[in-house]
C-alpha cells in the first residue's frame, strides 16, 4: 500500500519543480528583451553624453572668454 502522505508530496513536488521551469522560461525570456532594449537605447545614451560635455565645454568657454551671460 502507498503512502497518501508521500503521494502528496511528490505531487507538490511536481508542480514546484513544472512552476519553476516555467520561472526559468520567462526570465530568460525578459533577459532577452533587456538585452534589446539596452541596445536600442545605446545611441541615445551615447548622445546624451556627448550632449552633456559639449554643454560643459560651452559653459566653460563662456566663462574663460567673460561672454557668459547670467540668468535671469
Amino acid at each position: 500500500m502507498e503512502n497518501p502522505h508521500e503521494q502528496a508530496q511528490n505531487a507538490l513536488l511536481s508542480r514546484i519543480i513544472n512552476n519553476m521551469e516555467n520561472l526559468n522560461e520567462s526570465v530568460v525570456t525578459i533577459n532577452k528583451c533587456l538585452q534589446e532594449v539596452n541596445r536600442n537605447n545605446l545611441d541615445t545614451e551615447i548622445l546624451s553624453q556627448m550632449w552633456e560635455s559639449y554643454l560643459r565645454n560651452a559653459e566653460f568657454n563662456l566663462e574663460t572668454t567673460g561672454q557668459k551671460k547670467d540668468p535671469l
